[in-house]
């Protein structure tokens, strides 16, 4: 960035601003600004278990964060720095601090990417760009300990759910809960690590959704930092793992090495799927044991490029999304524009990902289908969201 640009400057005031005037100490950030070379050079240092993200916008007023992508790193001792050129075109920047999180999740950052695809004639999923703001997301699926867990704490505090959950064993994904007991969990998780619930049942957001299901019209208050489920765009993109233009979370094809799905592959199946290379017709042998719930402990394929497990396979994963199809209503992430939430009404809530008794095509990145948000089952489950912050936690 050129030297005295006046945006430049406000920059740093801004940063300022939201560090609330932090200067160096132990275990906090020290930024600043200096000029060498006629040069102006954006500084920080940051504690020893923290990351940085540095993020830009052209304007405050509708502000566009993407990730400063064309910044030069700039050798500035034991600290970290780096110098942004961009011609005569000034813009604002913030500092996304990341600590590894303690609640097992994985950073997602803000940008760009295209929702949908044309790979396999996929008729409600039409391709457009959108963009995310940056987010947390669960490593991996909520499990049956990590229910159980938040479950007790809930119906001790007032909380009520349709059902109780169920679990092949403690470390696999809960299953037989509906999209409201799932709601209403992250609120009571939100609660028990003392952060703020998401979920309300009234438009001024007073009264925090604890109980009930019918009749009952959820609210989010998307500026809390309590635990939600994602949106639709938010799930695809964080299924991509920043790739573009495949079917999977990893590449084009998939296998019994990769996920927990019902192979049915061409090779045995003049009907099944040529990116199908599972080796057998039928659920997945490794885990075709006990009751007739064939989940997989969570984690044990790869995780993709942002550190997720399981996002194709397994079970499949509630959105916060009503489900729409063309010609897409307002708020659905397939006419595009930034952080969409889905239309406002509708039957169906999103799931995503495909399952343990789903075949090859349900677990592709862009596959859309959903369930009555009163519905139950022992394929679908779901992992949290939050909204990250500006501080280190």
């Amino acid at each position: 960035m050129r030297s005295g640009n006046l945006k430049f400057s406000a920059l740093i005031l801004y940063l300022f601003a939201l560090f609330g005037g932090i200067h160096s100490a132990p275990g906090q950030t020290a930024l600043g600004i200096m000029t060498t070379n006629n040069l102006s050079i954006l500084y920080w240092s940051l504690p020893s278990n923290a990351n940085g993200v540095l993020q830009s916008s052209p304007s405050l007023i509708s502000p566009n964060w993407t990730d400063a992508t064309d910044a030069v790193p700039y050798n500035y001792g034991s600290g970290a720095a780096v110098q942004v050129t961009d011609g005569a075109q000034a813009r604002y920047f913030r500092l996304w601090l990341v600590r590894p999180s303690a609640e097992g999740m994985a950073y997602i950052p803000a940008g760009s990417f295209t929702i949908g695809d044309t790979l396999d004639g996929l008729a409600n999923a039409t391709p457009t760009n959108v963009y995310v703001s940056a987010f947390f997301m669960d490593r991996n699926l909520v499990t049956s300990n990590l229910w159980s867990t938040v479950y007790n704490f809930a119906t001790n505090s007032g909380y009520s759910f349709t059902n109780a959950g169920a679990g092949k064993a403690d470390t696999h994904p809960v299953q037989m809960v509906d999209w409201y007991d799932c709601v209403k969990w992250c609120n009571a998780r939100s609660q028990w690590m003392g952060r703020q619930p998401v979920y309300f049942t009234d438009p001024a957001l007073t009264q925090i959704f604890t109980n009930g299901e019918t009749n009952v019209t959820v609210y989010a208050k998307w500026t809390n930092n309590g635990f939600r489920l994602p949106t639709e765009a938010e799930w695809e993109k964080a299924a991509r793992g920043g790739l573009s233009e495949q079917r999977f979370p990893w590449g084009p094809t998939i296998s019994w090495s990769q996920a927990n799905y019902f192979g049915d592959s061409l090779a045995v199946d003049t009907n099944g799927f040529a990116y199908d290379l599972s080796t057998a017709y039928g659920v997945d042998p490794a885990f075709s044991y006990g009751p007739g719930t064939f989940t997989s402990p969570v984690a044990s394929f790869p995780a993709n490029d942002y550190g997720l497990f399981d996002m194709a396979g397994d079970v499949t994963e509630f959105c916060w999304d009503w489900f729409n199809v063309p010609p897409y209503p307002a708020g659905s992430p397939y006419l595009g524009g930034n952080d969409p939430r889905g239309p406002a009404t509708g039957a169906y809530r999103i799931i995503r990902g495909g399952d343990w008794e789903g075949r090859a095509d349900s677990a592709r990145c862009a596959f859309r289908i959903a369930l009555f948000p009163t519905d139950s089952d022992n394929y679908s489950g779901f992992r949290c969201v939050r909204a990250p912050v500006f501080f280190v936690e």
